[in-house]
């Protein structure tokens, strides 16, 4: 009987993208690139990736770092809106800013989002089949690093909003067997030199 195995999911947001957001900026594309030096000791089954040319693009330049490892297109890895909370979900005092920022989305949007996030749950998380442990990097936007986070936390579905994360920095969560998932590491960017450390970030959540 085949047992299963620890997956340890690797997440990362893409590098920093133009103002059109079309491509990466040569900022973007050195934050690639040192994210992907820093998983050259990772044993690495797979890159997978979002459609969009930002998150594309940053998997090609880490996959130029990596020995042979796949770099994979993914639906699931896109940039969507994972959840929508009702009002009723939301603490009282946050429910019109969250709400009014759902409001700017198409209706595709807001129906195609929460569909490609059971799909994500069901293709990145959770272990793995046979003895060996999988390693994964996805690549992907902030929104689908903060429902994967949630998820992991077992915290409200709501609670992707808020969630931050830099561009290019590294986020691993342990799917192992008998265990509630673990999050090892979140938003990490000490690959980085520090004028690469915090685009795409909040200015005022800057520390």
């Amino acid at each position: 009987m085949t047992g299963t195995a620890a997956r340890y999911l690797y997440v990362t947001r893409h590098g920093e993208a133009s103002p059109e957001e079309t491509e990466l900026t040569e900022a973007g594309r050195r934050q690639a690139a040192l994210l992907g030096e820093r998983l050259r000791g990772v044993p690495l089954a797979a890159v997978h990736h979002g459609p969009l040319a930002r998150a594309a693009q940053t998997a090609r330049l880490i996959g130029e770092q990596l020995d042979g490892v796949p770099v994979r297109p993914s639906a699931a890895a896109g940039d969507y809106i994972p959840y929508l909370p009702t009002r009723e979900e939301l603490p009282p005092e946050t429910a019109d800013t969250w709400l009014g920022f759902l409001d700017q989305f198409t209706d595709r949007e807001r129906e195609d989002g929460p569909r490609l996030a059971a799909e994500a749950l069901a293709e990145f998380t959770g272990t793995v089949p046979g003895g060996e442990p999988r390693h994964e990097l996805v690549v992907t936007h902030n929104f689908l690093t903060g429902w994967l986070v949630r998820a992991a936390l077992d915290a409200p579905r709501w609670r992707w909003l808020g969630v931050n994360h830099a561009n290019a920095a590294l986020t691993v969560i342990r799917y192992a067997p008998g265990r509630p998932p673990a999050l090892l590491l979140f938003n990490d960017t000490g690959h980085l030199p520090a004028d690469l450390r915090w685009t795409g970030f909040p200015r005022e959540l800057h520390v």
